[in-house]
Formats: structure tokens, sequence, C-alpha cells
């Protein structure tokens, strides 16, 4: 009989009590795959070592770490599926020298997250929360003193035009804003037949009314929205990062936010995740905050879960998937010889 393709899941997939907490994220497709067997972790932990995944041929991973330590001795592993597009948490080139593809899910969280900036500048504009505390204050009769902002017209400037940036911009167009855009990758021919204009970052806080981040966190995305970048905006404008937290220098935000610099903001995601509850951040009357998980939603969790098995199952039939980060690790031998074994394995 032959040996099954184990894909195992990280258990922050379920909930305390052990159910499943997000409901339909596609695991019918690896149900149903013949030779596939799939199963939770035995164990909750930040980062994965390397005894809880050394019997399993592919991985399915929301939050937990994925270290060089993860990945010692591990000669099965072919697959880490990440659910979602970041993949800060996975040590990239560790996975690369042990054969180990990376994958991401940008066709699950395009719309769901593209939408959640749609819905933070609305909030923004409209003044939604204010809005909302003076109803449930009695404060009802100081609703002119909180007017918000109309769109049309408005400059929307983009850190990154890339998968989702390029979402928002069509979501945006109703709205008759003017788009700006930030990205080196982007040429100036592919962001006109878009709409939009590429300028540079400094110009781009100087002109935008909203300043959306949507770029991926690297070594030279750190802190790239800092002090000096945020002392750049308009008084009168608001940014709102639902990307990642270090893209922001977090204190230099508060600073800004505290002396209404700028005038409000809508963050998702934080420096230090889960953020802590006495941050001086989550003190501001003139800040959105949610828990990195504005765009959680039953389409994006399914959308994630299906791109994420899709890939799992195109390794575990000898083939390469779709959105994979290390291509390079497609040439290591171990990584092509067991394409092969899986392309030929029998799975009745």
């Amino acid at each position: 009989m032959a040996k099954a393709f184990r894909v195992g899941m990280t258990r922050d997939f379920l909930k305390p009590d052990g159910t499943m907490a997000f409901g339909d994220i596609g695991l019918d497709l690896l149900e149903r795959a013949p030779g596939v067997a799939c199963e939770i972790l035995a164990e909750g932990t930040r980062a994965l070592r390397a005894d809880q995944v050394r019997d399993f041929d592919a991985l399915i991973v929301l939050a937990p770490r994925v270290t060089a330590e993860t990945l010692e001795g591990n000669e099965r592993l072919s697959i880490i599926a990440r659910f979602g597009v970041g993949y800060d948490s996975v040590d990239v080139e560790a996975c690369t020298r042990a054969g180990v593809l990376l994958t991401i899910t940008p066709d699950g969280v395009r719309r769901p997250v593209a939408t959640s900036m749609i819905t933070f500048i609305l909030a923004l504009s409209h003044q939604l929360m204010q809005k909302d505390h003076l109803t449930r204050e009695g404060r009802w009769a100081e609703k002119a003193d909180y007017m918000g902002i109309g769109l049309t017209g408005r400059t929307l400037g983009l850190v990154g035009l890339g998968n989702i940036g390029r979402e928002v911009i069509r979501l945006a167009r109703p709205f008759e804003m003017r788009h700006l855009a930030c990205d080196p990758y982007v040429s100036p021919e592919a962001a006109r037949e878009m709409g939009v204009e590429l300028a540079d970052l400094d110009t781009l806080l100087q002109l935008s009314d909203f300043v959306g981040i949507c770029c991926q966190l690297t070594p030279e995305t750190h802190h790239l929205i800092d002090g000096a970048r945020l002392a750049r905006m308009k008084p009168t404008a608001y940014l709102i990062n639902t990307a990642r937290g270090p893209i922001v220098d977090q204190r230099a935000l508060t600073a800004a936010l505290r002396e209404r610099r700028i005038r409000g903001a809508a963050i998702d995601v934080f420096e230090e995740e889960p953020v802590d509850p006495s941050d001086p951040i989550l003190t501001l009357d003139n800040v959105i905050v949610t828990p990195h998980g504005i765009c959680w939603t039953d389409e994006c969790f399914r959308g994630n879960g299906r791109s994420a098995c899709e890939s799992i199952l195109q390794v575990a039939a000898g083939q390469l998937p779709r959105y994979v980060v290390n291509r390079e690790a497609a040439d290591h031998p171990r990584l092509r010889q067991k394409l092969q074994e899986y392309a030929t394995r029998p799975v009745g």
C-alpha cells in the first residue's frame, strides 16, 4: 500500500475548544484527493519545531514562524503553504537550502484586503468611529463638530502597486479620486493603464489625502514610513496600514497622531503582535485599530484555503505550484527526486 501524502496544519486553525475556527477553508479539496491525509499538529507553538513537522510532506501554516531550526534534519517535507501573502515569518533561505517550496495565496487575499483598505478610507472620511461614540454617549448635538470629507477629487496615494494595490485602485474608481502610487517595480506605462500616476515617495506623501500601505515587509521597507516621512504628510491626511506593522515606525506614528500633525490613521497591523494593551497608540481618539484581522471574512479564508490546498495538491501530483516564493528550491536535487516520485506514486 502506498504511503499517504501527509499534510499538517498549524494548530491556530482551531478554536480553544478544538473546533475549526474559520469555517470553510477549502479542506474538502484535500479530503477528496486520493492518497492524501490531512491533520492538525498536536501542539500549538509560536515557532514550529523540527520534531513537530518531520513526518509531513506538506504544511499549511497560519501564524507560527518557520525557522532554520524547524527544517533541520528534515528530508520529507516538500512544501510549506503559507496561508496569506506575507512570508516575513518564514526563513525563505532555509527553505531553499532544504529543498522546500514556499507558496503564498495572493488570489485569496486580493479582494478581501483591498476591500479592507476601502473600508478604512470610508470610515475615516466619514468619521465613523467618532460619530458612533457621539451617539452612544448622548452627544447628539455635537455632530456638526465632526464633519467628514468627501472623496471626489481627493488624492489616494498607495505605497506599493502590486496584487493588492491594483485591486484597491479598481475598487476606488467610482469615488473619482486622483490615484498616485510609489512602486519601483511598476512601469509608467502599466500605471497609466490603471489610471495611476507614479510618484516618488516624498511627493506621494506631500500630495495625498489618504496614504495606503500596500507593500511587502522587507529589509528595505522596514520603517519606510518614519518620523521624517510622516512630517511630509498633510496635516489633514490619513495613513492606512493593512500590510505589515514594521513598515511604519509606530512610535513616530503615535507622536504624529497625538500632536495632530496628521488628521488620523487606521491600522490593522502593529510592530509587535499582539499589540500590548497598554500601548499608547490605543489611547488615541484619531486612530482606528483592528487586530490584524480586518480582512478576515468567509471570502478571505475560503480563498486562502483553497489556494493553499491547490498548491499542495499540485506538489502531491509531482508538479510545481503557481505561487512559489522561492523558485530556486525547484532545482534542489532532493525536491526534484520527490516530485518524480509523487508523479508516479500509486494513489488507489
